[in-house]
């Protein structure tokens, strides 16, 4: 796709960068600084990304997986010497402590296999041989979520065609380009939809307690002029009721073989809100946020996060520490609640399980 078809977000030097890699350095964009400030975080080891990923300055199932591997390329890069044996010892190392920063977010676990992979068929060369081969599978993977942003936000426009014109559309969390290589997946819908004119607005949830839709989702938007505004997350209810939310897209952060998705806390009772009003509601992500080995959500890890960002929003307390609190991340959406999965490969309908397993044999 040409440039044409993107948002000024991925045009020459308006591109915001979720992640760059530059001398061997990886780029973060801190998101916990958005949209107050633009600030960058510059990782040089291994340790550095896995803080970042565990403290969320980069977050988003895509986004995590690619700093993942450039967290491998970056101990490769760690290592000194020519010992094969010892190099190998290292980056699995690096890998483990890569793989417990957050354990919902299947991708970076499929592209910890990826350079894992990449290793094993590579183990004979020399170190320096295998560092190369490392770093270019990093950037491929980068290269590659950003392909497959493209071909998910033109599938979810085609699969939403039949919905109707001046579509208003209602997101949660943040799918974006800060949650991927760029372009994103829900929001990589909204785009193609805004594109092709299909779109009014965009109706925001704040997305407590970290604020990913209102820090994130609305400061993408309003860079580029897509028309938007915020909710609080027990408002999405109202204007369901009201007949002013045409679908619900969103992300996912792992989806089982049944369909079963993990998402942000919160997109099980809009789930259950949409499922109540007759309002399809979409799953925007890759494939490789199929975990096929899971047969369904009750197999899924929940992370659970400190008690401080319940307690506290943007650094204010709202609730003093002797008052007991809970703060699970993600919740899990049956797919009975799920119109369809939108991947790379086009949309995915029930019975998901079957088409699943189809589209990764043909993919294959």
């Amino acid at each position: 796709m040409g440039d044409g078809h993107l948002g000024n977000t991925f045009k020459g030097e308006d591109r915001v960068y979720t992640l760059k890699w530059k001398d061997n350095v990886l780029e973060l964009i801190d998101q916990r600084k958005l949209p107050f400030e633009e600030k960058y975080v510059k990782c040089r080891s291994v340790n550095c990304v896995a803080k970042a990923i565990k403290d969320m300055v980069v977050r988003g199932a895509p986004a995590i997986g690619v700093a993942a591997a450039y967290g491998v390329a970056l101990a490769a890069l760690e290592f000194k010497g020519e010992d094969r044996k010892k190099f190998i010892i290292h980056l699995n190392e690096a890998s483990k402590i890569l793989s417990g920063t957050r354990p919902t977010a299947v991708n970076l676990f499929w592209a910890l296999d990826r350079m894992e992979t990449v290793l094993a068929v590579n183990k004979e060369l020399p170190v320096n041989g295998i560092r190369e081969k490392i770093i270019k599978e990093a950037a491929d993977i980068q290269k590659n979520d950003l392909e497959i942003n493209f071909k998910i936000g033109r599938n979810g426009m085609e699969a939403l065609a039949g919905l109707g014109s001046n579509l208003r559309i209602l997101t949660h969390c943040n799918a974006g380009a800060l949650a991927t290589s760029g372009y994103g997946t829900a929001l990589g819908v909204v785009r193609d939809l805004r594109a092709s004119g299909n779109l009014s607005h965009v109706i925001v949830d704040e997305t407590r307690p970290f604020l990913q839709g209102a820090r994130l989702t609305a400061w993408e938007l309003q860079r580029e002029g897509i028309p938007f505004f915020i909710i609080t997350d027990n408002m999405a209810g109202y204007f369901m009721s009201r007949g002013e939310v045409d679908a619900v897209i969103v992300g996912a952060d792992r989806i089982a073989l049944n369909g079963d998705t993990a998402n942000k806390i919160g997109t099980l009772g809009l789930s259950i809100l949409a499922a109540f009003y007759d309002i399809p509601l979409y799953i925007a992500a890759p494939l490789s946020t199929v975990d096929i080995k899971i047969e369904s959500g009750d197999n899924i890890p929940i992370e659970k996060r400190d008690d401080k960002e319940v307690r506290e929003m943007l650094g204010n307390p709202v609730i003093p520490d002797f008052m007991p609190v809970a703060n699970p991340a993600f919740d899990i959406t049956p797919g009975s609640n799920i119109t369809a999965i939108i991947t790379e490969v086009g949309a995915i309908y029930p019975p998901y399980k079957n088409s699943i397993i189809k589209n990764f044999k043909n993919k294959s």
